[in-house]
Order: structure tokens, then sequence, then C-alpha cells
């Protein structure tokens, strides 16, 4: 099979659709099919690269940061991909078109749909649904709600990675939205010791929640625990203002990744992502693999991530926060027993399955 893969942000680019996206392309190009990818280029990275039968084509647009890109920059990634897009329709036979996003990448896909009449599959991912995002995007979905809809129709599956989002999505328009959840090939089980340390793995938007964590340490005795945050964002300066301000001591590792963010997981006791709201957050299949205990909201997808492998609370509700962190740190047979329940849950994720259930979809409406 050969398909054409769609997406405006592709690693080293973007936040945790992105690097899914990478491993699904290689995992299906792993099964023997040929992938084309057309993403958005950034400064000095290469406009054509090869990964193992997986085609890396980067167009010029507008990005300002690596990490976060804007709606201006997001439509200029619609109109500068376009061109080459059709001009890959013209030399390559595909079988399927697959997009990520409804918005905005899915306008791109629509568009190639039209012209080519290819099967189109369109994987959303949160932030390209209407009521997902609290504080980003809200303008713009109401300004182009005729056109979502459109593009949302416009493809013959919709796939959502949890039951959430396919909710938020069928609210909006009454299309077939097919859950397959983000898969995740875990690295060998963690062998060092365990640190006294509570992490935190996110970008730094106010969504997250690295606000509230800060703040549920506040008087908290350590007594020899640690805290450290890896992330970068446009919150950073106000959250180490907030640390500085409230006193609580925190090792700021920006972002990192690979091999430094694997051993930072698998030497953390204890992991906290207190988001407001999140589809199916790649940090925690991350944090599952490395044998944390767990602790995050209970609201949107996270639930449906961690099952009963962590401690859920509700979300912006600092004393309950404090609470499960006090009550993690003074338990470690707890710790212990979330750690176990860590690792059985992420074995549900593997990449071989979800690859299985993409062919599938691909094959089914080629059908």
């Amino acid at each position: 099979m050969r398909i054409l893969m769609l997406n405006y942000e592709y690693p080293p680019l973007g936040g945790g659709a992105s690097p899914v996206t990478r491993d699904l392309c290689l995992h299906l190009a792993n099964a023997g099919h040929e992938i084309d990818v057309v993403t958005m280029g950034f400064r000095r990275l290469p406009p054509v690269e090869t990964f193992d039968n997986v085609r890396v084509i980067r167009v010029p647009a507008l990005r300002r940061s690596a990490v976060r890109a804007e709606a201006v920059e997001l439509l200029s990634y619609v109109a500068a991909a376009l061109p080459p897009a059709l001009a890959l329709l013209r030399h390559r036979r595909y079988d399927v078109v697959h997009a990520h996003f409804i918005v905005p990448t899915g306008i791109l896909a629509a568009v190639v749909r039209q012209v080519s009449g290819l099967p189109l599959v369109i994987t959303a991912h949160g932030s390209d649904v209407p009521g997902y995002n609290p504080d980003r995007f809200i303008r713009a979905h109401r300004v182009i709600a005729p056109a979502w809809r459109l593009v949302a129709r416009s493809a013959d599956m919709i796939v959502s990675p949890s039951h959430y989002l396919r909710g938020l999505i069928q609210q909006t328009c009454t299309v077939s939205v097919e859950i397959i959840p983000y898969g995740f090939d875990p690295p060998p089980p963690p062998t060092g010791e365990r640190k006294q340390r509570i992490l935190f793995v996110s970008r730094l938007f106010p969504r997250k929640g690295a606000q509230y964590l800060i703040e549920a340490l506040a008087g908290l005795p350590l007594n020899g625990w640690e805290v450290t945050i890896a992330g970068d964002g446009p919150m950073r300066e106000e959250l180490q203002a907030l640390a500085q301000r409230l006193g609580v001591p925190i090792d700021w590792r920006g972002f990192i990744k690979g091999a430094p963010l694997e051993e930072l997981y698998a030497t953390s006791a204890i992991f906290v992502f207190p988001s407001i709201n999140d589809n199916f957050p790649v940090v925690l299949l991350e944090a599952l693999a490395g044998g944390c205990a767990i602790i995050t909201a209970n609201v949107s997808g996270m639930p449906e991530v961690v099952g009963d492998a962590g401690i859920l609370v509700p979300p912006q509700d600092v004393p309950a926060l404090r609470e499960a962190l006090e009550r993690l740190m003074q338990n470690a047979d707890l710790r212990a027993e979330l750690s176990v329940r860590a690792r059985a849950r992420i074995a549900a994720f593997a990449w071989e399955e979800v690859t299985r259930r993409y062919e599938d979809v691909y094959r089914r409406i080629m059908e």
C-alpha cells in the first residue's frame, strides 16, 4: 500500500501528535507500506529526508517556534503544502490519504481528495476539535465552524484516540468516528534505583497544569524529595516566578527527549500531570512505560490512558492534588503497586496492534 501522510508538524517539530505520526509511519513502513509525508519546514531542517521507507517532504511555511504554531502559521502550511501534494499525486500512485488534525491539515486533505478521488482518513488529536481547548483557538473554531464540518464530512473515516474526543467531534458533526489509541513501544523495564523525585513533563501552557503542581507543593514538607519539571513554553518564566514566590525548589530541565527523558521517567518515583483537559497525553504513556506512580486529572481522555494505574484528582483542585502527593510520598508500598500496574497497562498500547487497526481502516475505506 502507498500512503500519502499529511501533518503540519513532524519531528523534531511539535507536541504529542508529532511523534505519534512519525511512529505510525515507521511501523507502517516496517509492515511493507510506502509512506510519503508532507509537513512543515522550519529553519535549517532538510527539505527532503528518507527514513526506513518513509520519505519526509518539508515545505516552506511561517513558523517561529519548534514547540507551538499559531493560527496564521498553520494556514501558511496549507497554502505551501498544496502544490507539492498535487505534484506528488501526478507522479505517484497512492492508495489512501491519511491526514492528522481535522484543521488545518484536513483542509489540505479535503482538496487533495477532491482532486484525486482517493480514500481519506483523518486522525483527530484534540486542538483541532471545537470545545477541546479552553485557552487556544476558541475564536478560530467559531469562525471556521462551517468549513470544519465540511472537512470532517469529506473523510471516509475519522479516527479518534479516545472516546472523550469522539464525543466532542460528534457533538459538532454527525460523522463516523473509529477509536484507535496512540501506540507506544516501551523501552525495557527500568532496573535502576528510583529516586525520591516528583516529575512533571509537558509543554508549559496554562492548560497543562504545572501551576497547580507548584501550588500543591507549597508548604508540603519535601523531606528529601526533589521536584523536576521538564518542558518549555510560554509559561516558563511565570512558573519560575511562582515557584520562587512560594518557596518550592524545582530542577528546571527545559525541553529534553530521547534517552535523557527515558532516564528521568525510569528513576522518578512519582509522575504528576494535572492537566485541565487532554485527549490522549503521550507523557502519560511515557510515565506508564517508565513505571512511575501517576497522579493525573479525572477528566477528558486521561482516565482512558491510565486506567487503574494511577490516582485521579479533579482538575484545578489544589487541595486534592496535595493530598494525593502526600499519600504517595508517604506510602512506598502504594508507589510500588502503581508502578507494577503501570508496566502492565502500557502493554495495551503496543504499536503492532495499533498499526494493524489502521491497516484495517485503510482496507475498509478502499473497498
